[in-house]
């Protein structure tokens, strides 16, 4: 079983990423990523990830090969992979490739390509 915790609920994924969650691990849960304020201190960050890791530990006792897809605010997520990977939760990102291109009026086009899950 899949855990997003992402800010990209996996009904709007690609078909290609749904597929490959699917085949990988079977089937997706999706959370909401937390709303984490820029302006909090480290210790509000580190309170939010030890909060989210019970959570996450408590749901991973209902599942016998859990694994968590974890993609946001960076300093949420490194102390989350911290504990998650302490307890043996396998944890994972998605990889993509990114296509950019500038139109002639200045505007930017960027789209992101899933290529693969990879593990931290």
């Amino acid at each position: 079983m899949l855990l997003n915790l992402s800010n990209h609920p996996s009904e709007k994924w690609s078909r290609e990423q749904r597929a490959a969650a699917i085949e990988q691990f079977g089937a997706i849960d999706d959370w909401a990523f937390p709303n984490i304020d820029p302006r909090v201190e480290e210790a509000e960050v580190e309170r939010l990830a030890a909060v989210f890791f019970e959570k996450i530990k408590s749901w991973a006792t209902d599942h016998p090969e859990p694994v968590v897809h974890l993609m946001g605010e960076m300093t949420f997520c490194y102390r989350l992979i911290r504990r998650l990977k302490r307890a043996h939760i396998k944890v994972v990102a998605s990889t993509t490739e990114r296509m950019a291109w500038e139109e002639a009026d200045g505007k930017k086009t960027v789209i992101f390509i899933f290529v693969r899950f990879r593990a931290y």
